[in-house]
Order: C-alpha cells, then structure tokens, then sequence
C-alpha cells in the first residue's frame, strides 16, 4: 500500500528520533454532543487515519500497513539499534496498539523486542494533562525498568503519538538510569500538531 508520508525529527534527550506525520491535516470544534462532550471535524493525514484506525477502531489490516511504512522509514534512517522498546501503555486496554507496532517492528526489522519497562504501581494516568511542566512531574519516576539486558546497548523506543516529548523523555531517563543503555533513537508514527 503506497501512503503518503511526511517525516519529520522529533526533539527530546535522546539521541535522534522521527515521525511519520502530523496525526492530523485539521481539526475544526462544531460544537457539544448531548452529553456537553465538545466534537470536532478532524481530518487525519494518511498515517494518522491509519493510527486511528488501529487504536480506536482494532483493524489489523492498518496495523500491518503502519507496521510496513514505519520499517521502511527505520531502514533508510539506519539507527544502530540492538532492541525495540514499547513505552508503556498509558491506559489498560484489551488491545495495546504500542506494543502491536513494536512487535511488528520488531518482526520486519529482524531486531529484538524487549518489553522492560513498566508503569510504576502509583503513576498518574496523563491522557488530560496538557501542561508539559505538569506531565513531567507527574512523569518523574512513574517508570520501572525491569531488566538490564540491554546495558550498554543502543535501543529503539517506540511510541505510537507524539505529543510534547514528556513521556519520551521520561521513559529515556530510567532506560539510562536504571537500564544503563548506551544510546536511545526514538520513533513514534505521527505527532500532534501542538507540543501540548
């Protein structure tokens, strides 16, 4: 399938990092529903249609789709990494479209999946927190790194949005810390439009 990217660096303490695309083209407020929730008119770019369609709507022919254009990116970028690392999940769901795109990344790339890092037990969720002073305070420690298999190794983590970098940032910092890897890359599929 042949989608239309537009790759762009992300800024972060990692080492280097990139998306795909923005998430969104536009996103126009038209009002509240009947429970006072606002709506919007949004139109996604191709990546992000596909990222929605995965996360919100579970179809796995998206999956394989952003799975396949996102290797093709990691391939022409060429990152010396020895493992692919899904940042946690911010939220239980029955299905985790981070951990599906790093497992699939991991499939195409021929590079290793190591699932380390967790959420600490008392970590805030983040999903309505827009300030980026107040994601990383409530970000400080809110990440276990389970394993230090990957010493001295550089990694690739993977995300599926980027938004300000907060959770980024703060996963970088305990894989340095308490994993003590070597070099971290970054990748998500698209980016809001907004650092907030």
């Amino acid at each position: 399938m042949q989608v239309q990217t537009n790759p762009m660096k992300i800024p972060g303490s990692w080492k280097d990092g990139y998306v795909l695309d923005y998430h969104t083209k536009s996103s126009d407020f038209v009002g509240y529903d009947e429970y006072g929730h606002p709506q919007f008119n949004t139109i996604r770019t191709p990546v992000g249609d596909l990222l929605y369609r995965l996360k919100y709507k579970g179809q796995k022919t998206a999956l394989a789709d952003l799975v396949s254009i996102a290797a093709e990116l990691i391939r022409g970028w060429g990152p010396p990494v020895k493992a692919i690392v899904p940042v946690p999940p911010s939220r239980p769901r029955s299905s985790q479209p981070v951990m599906h795109i790093a497992q699939g990344l991991a499939k195409l790339l021929g590079i290793p999946l190591q699932d380390v890092v967790r959420k600490a037990p008392a970590a805030k969720e983040l999903k309505d927190v827009f300030d980026y002073h107040e994601r990383l305070k409530l970000l400080a420690n809110a990440h276990i790194v389970t394993s230090t298999d990957l010493r001295g190794k550089a990694v690739l983590l993977v995300d599926d949005l980027y938004r300000s970098g907060a959770t980024l940032n703060a996963v970088t910092a305990a894989l340095t810390r308490q994993g003590k890897v070597r070099e971290v890359y970054a990748f998500c599929p698209t980016r809001t439009r907004s650092s907030s």
